[in-house]
């Protein structure tokens, strides 16, 4: 049975799924990048390949999304890089036909994703200010020295949230530090950091959208069941949460592989095993001057020698290994 690989690399997580042609979940890893992307790739393809090996399968076709998909798509060989608005829509449409609504946080930004008839057609994102992301929550748990898997358990215990101000990660962990030394019980305040959270998402990234129902949380921050009740509360709709929630986007970039492998009839562009955890990547960024734009270019290595290019807009470097390497279908 063919298998094919979904690659979500972000800023704090990195995850590896593995799906049969039906669709099916073999294999899902979920490990934080740790600032060290091409480390988190060998690191959970590593898992990856044990299960392969195991059950004798091969991978059929290799999908990428995340900040870091380039980076993925040019390690691996993938067969398709997509963004992550369209492999999170992708993902949920395929647990949820008919969902309209996706309410998605991760470690660095938060979006909305609105959709009809299974097709993408409004999204919003939120870059500017950390609230509301995994970092901001991760960074709250920690000084407040409670393991972030408990956040949310501890935060529904609470009887009387109090109103903390949410429109700034700053403030709002001003308003939390001014509340513990009033002597507000622990669960309140976090509970009210959950409210506050759901409320700058909507006033923010949700602002002027229509949002309907069927709508799904995903993403690493979908864990905290606190989050959750306080966008029901806000929203006053049910809001469902994928079981696979952290590795959405992986998801949606296996399934896309799999359809344009199924569509296109050609074999995957996957390197193989011994590319991925035997060479030794660099990465490098230099500054083009070969015209007024003065591009950043990245450059991927591989023992030495140039792997890829990215970051130049006249496509000159990444032309320059066009020949040797082929191409990759990004979108």
């Amino acid at each position: 049975m063919p298998m094919y690989l979904g690659v979500d690399i972000g800023s704090v997580s990195s995850n590896f799924v593995l799906l049969d042609n039906r669709g099916n979940m073999k294999t899902k890893v979920y490990l934080r990048t740790q600032g060290n992307p091409i480390q988190a790739i060998k690191q959970g393809f590593a898992v990856v390949n044990k299960t392969l090996e195991e059950s004798g399968q091969k991978i059929a076709g290799v999908g990428a999304t995340g900040s870091g998909r380039l980076l993925a798509g040019m390690l691996l060989g993938a067969d398709i890089i997509k963004n992550e608005i369209t492999a999170h829509g992708v993902a949920a449409s395929w647990l949820y036909p008919g969902v309209r609504t996706i309410i998605e946080i991760g470690g660095q930004d938060s979006k909305i994703i609105l959709l009809k008839d299974g097709i993408v057609n409004d999204f919003a994102m939120n870059t500017v200010c950390a609230a509301g992301t995994g970092s901001f929550l991760d960074q709250q748990a920690a000084r407040l020295n409670i393991p972030i898997e408990e956040f949310g358990r501890r935060a529904i215990t609470s009887r009387q949230p109090v109103r903390i101000a949410g429109r700034c990660g700053v403030f709002a962990e001003s308003d939390m530090i001014h509340k513990q030394q009033m002597g507000y019980p622990l669960e309140d305040i976090l509970m009210g950091l959950c409210e506050a959270l759901a409320r700058n998402y909507l006033n923010n990234v949700g602002k002027g959208k229509k949002i309907m129902e069927p709508v799904v949380f995903q993403g690493g921050v979908a864990a905290n069941q606190g989050l959750r009740r306080s966008f029901e509360q806000l929203l006053g709709l049910p809001v469902h949460v994928p079981e696979h929630h952290e590795v959405m986007g992986a998801i949606g970039a296996a399934l896309l592989a799999r359809e344009t492998i199924e569509y296109s009839g050609v074999s995957t562009q996957f390197k193989g095993h011994s590319f991925v955890m035997e060479g030794e990547f660099t990465t490098r960024s230099q500054e083009c001057r070969g015209c007024p734009n003065l591009c950043e270019v990245v450059c991927i290595r591989r023992d030495g020698k140039p792997l890829a290019y990215w970051g130049d807009r006249c496509k000159k470097w990444e032309a320059s290994l066009t020949n040797k390497l082929g191409s990759l279908k990004v979108v």
